[in-house]
């Protein structure tokens, strides 16, 4: 009989080592596998009846909060001016997941189920009382998010505004935009059908243009080569280029010509300073092509081509976001080398990047991480997290950095004279990419700072698809936002 005891006995024991173990995969290793299951009906009722944290401008403007509603769901999720905030908020929906924006990258905060606030949520318990998730302070500024939307109106693209000294955005706009709200009714079938007309296509507005799509960057990606050429020692701003009307891409018999005469130089040559001021596509096909792949190479991937970029967040607190990682092509011929170096052929940037190339510029050289969010608070107001500006790395010397500033205000004041600013001086960089099947349509584009000579902000803008050179569609934004900038 003891033997038949010691038998049952034993079973049993190990019936509950497989119920501990199995209960410990379900809790705890399969937790959020389980919570994101789409079939989980429960864990969708507890998400959309959680209170989420509300997400905030700069000057604690609220762009995204959830409020109480007589439904099965408890809280409603509500966006203020939806499409102008949807880059930067994303959106919760009731049938698909956030996997986009501060909504995705801060999830677990917002829901209020990070591990940095189980004691919240323990004094929820013992109280009775709701449990509120955090919320997040972002660096957007509201005026400067609006006149960059305001700027771009109807048409296809982005701009982006960085903090020089920190890197912190403070403006992120892309067009055509989407209200989050359409997706955060709690009207199932309005909501899927929103989604999928939303979803549709290759231009949905659901993209972040300023983050998730690459552009040849055209001329703007001249300040790349230029910084190549003075990182050698062997070019100063008066050194002497070859150029010329026209350059015979090496090993073809294809003609890449200039756009104006200023930029052919004179008896084929040019200063370095002139060949940026005027853009001259033969200067820098030539200089590229003289520097060599790995040289360009080197500089673009000093100042983040290459890599995707965080913006915010963690695999802790959500889902990142990144920024699709820039290109610059590798075993180049010298014909291919040539476009890459004027930033057409195989170079591609998203409008992040290139901002970050002007931050570093006005930055002496150090290449600042883009940041999105200030701070982290509980319900309780208590500061969870604070994000602290950090370095990427140095791109190019402070003496680099100097001579390109002094050649990028030669842009405006010989070259752009509309893209001046009464009492400011400004520093630019213009771009026009030939875009389309036989090079019909244009992506106009612009990145500069200012002030010049104690720079505050950095920005970049691109203008998708149309029929102006890049300082006639984007440099007027540019300007806009800079301006409203500096006078805050």
């Amino acid at each position: 009989m003891n033997k038949y005891l010691r038998q049952l006995f034993t079973a049993v024991v190990a019936l509950f080592v497989v119920l501990g173990i199995s209960s410990t995969i379900i809790m705890a290793v399969r937790v959020n596998v389980l919570n994101n299951d789409s079939r989980n009906a429960r864990s969708l009722y507890h998400q959309l009846g959680a209170y989420r944290g509300a997400i905030l401008a700069s000057d604690g403007t609220v762009m995204a909060k959830s409020e109480p509603v007589n439904d099965a769901f408890k809280y409603q999720r509500t966006y203020s001016n939806g499409p102008l905030y949807a880059p930067i908020t994303g959106f919760f929906s009731i049938n698909q997941p956030a996997d986009r924006g501060i909504e995705a990258s801060r999830s677990t905060l917002l829901n209020g189920e990070a591990d940095s606030l189980i004691w919240q949520r323990a004094k929820a318990m013992l109280t009775g009382s709701v449990n509120q998730g955090a919320s997040i302070e972002t660096s957007i500024d509201p005026k400067l998010q609006q006149v960059a939307y305001d700027q771009l109106g109807n048409r296809d693209g982005a701009a982006v505004a960085i903090e020089v000294s920190s890197g912190r955005i403070l403006a992120m706009a892309s067009t055509p935009s989407y209200d989050p709200n359409m997706l955060a009714t709690h009207d199932t079938e309005a909501a899927t059908k929103a989604y999928t007309e939303l979803a549709a296509g290759a231009n949905s507005p659901l993209i972040n243009r300023a983050t998730s799509q690459l552009y040849p960057p055209g001329s703007t990606f001249k300040t790349i080569v230029a910084a190549a050429a003075l990182e050698t020692g062997k070019y100063q701003t008066d050194t002497q280029i070859p150029a010329g009307e026209t350059y015979t891409l090496p090993g073809t018999a294809t003609q890449l010509p200039n756009a104006t005469t200023q930029a052919n130089g004179t008896n084929g040559q040019i200063t370095l300073q002139n060949a940026i001021a005027w853009s001259s596509n033969t200067a820098f096909a030539q200089l590229g092509v003289k520097l060599g792949s790995d040289t360009v190479s080197d500089m673009a991937t000093s100042l983040g081509f290459g890599s995707t970029i965080t913006i915010d967040g963690s695999d802790a607190t959500g889902t990142p976001m990144k920024a699709t990682a820039s290109t610059f092509p590798t075993d180049l011929t010298d014909d291919r080398l040539a476009l890459a170096s004027i930033g057409q052929g195989d170079t591609t940037a998203t409008p992040l990047q290139m901002a970050m190339v002007a931050q570093a510029i006005a930055n002496n050289g150090k290449v600042m991480q883009p940041t999105l969010v200030d701070r982290v608070r509980a319900a309780d107001l208590t500061v969870l997290s604070q994000t602290k500006a950090q370095s990427m790395g140095i791109a190019f010397s402070k003496d680099t950095a100097d001579k390109l500033t002094e050649m990028m205000e030669h842009v405006v004041t010989d070259a752009n004279p509309q893209l001046a600013i009464d009492g400011v001086t400004v520093a630019a960089k213009t771009g026009t990419a030939q875009i389309g099947a036989d090079n019909s349509s244009i992506d106009g584009w612009v990145i500069g700072f200012a002030p010049a000579d104690n720079p505050q902000i950095a920005v970049a803008v691109v203008v998708h698809n149309t029929d102006l050179y890049g300082s006639f569609a984007a440099g007027p934004i540019m300007r806009a936002m800079i301006e409203e900038a500096l006078q805050q």
